[in-house]
């Protein structure tokens, strides 16, 4: 299989990293691609962590499973890298997305080691500034997209706006939040390893 990313996204209940992971594969479906993007269920409660995937290809996917070797992770809530082992199995030459308030020399001895890249954003300020409310997932969601590649930013904008639109449609005022949002998360996710 040629160009396929996959993709782990790790969150609290409530956050909306399932959200994100399944409106992921969804834009990446209108614009073209095969896709795949499916939660673990565990215990479902508000605040317990979370799993979700995408797997993204230019040709038809054939693997049905969770992702155990991923290319990309993100994390929409930092406290978990002191419970779960965020960087299982992602590769050398990837990267972790983090959401976080904190620096880079208080988030990076959290890693395990882990050898590739690393970007980290504030999506509470993104959301906040763009929303008025902590929604970290729409940022995160952008982030993932600039540093994945998975898809051209124009498409994933234009896919995006067309989804929310439809969301959306009875709540303007969050539609506009929502597109603030995500051209935000693009230009302040930094890469700081």
């Amino acid at each position: 299989m040629r160009h396929l990313t996959e993709i782990r996204w790790h969150g609290r209940g409530g956050q909306g990293a399932k959200t994100a992971a399944l409106l992921l594969a969804d834009v990446a479906f209108q614009a073209g691609k095969h896709v795949q993007g499916f939660p673990e269920y565990g215990p479902e409660r508000m605040g317990a962590p979370i799993t979700a995937y995408d797997r993204i290809s230019d040709s038809e996917i054939r693997v049905h499973s969770n992702i155990y070797e991923p290319d990309f992770v993100a994390v929409v809530d930092d406290t978990l890298l002191h419970s779960v082992n965020v960087t299982a199995g992602l590769k050398k030459d990837g990267a972790i997305l983090i959401n976080t308030q904190k620096s880079a020399v208080e988030i990076l001895p959290l890693l395990n080691g882990y050898e590739g890249k690393v970007y980290l954003i504030n999506a509470y300020e993104v959301s906040m500034a763009a929303l008025g409310k902590y929604f970290p997932n729409t940022p995160m969601l952008a982030a993932m997209v600039k540093i994945s590649e998975v898809m051209e930013i124009y498409e994933f904008l234009r896919e995006m706006e067309t989804s929310l639109q439809h969301k959306f449609a009875r709540k303007p005022e969050v539609l506009d939040g929502n597109l603030k949002a995500l051209k935000l998360a693009l230009e302040q996710v930094v890469c700081v390893k």
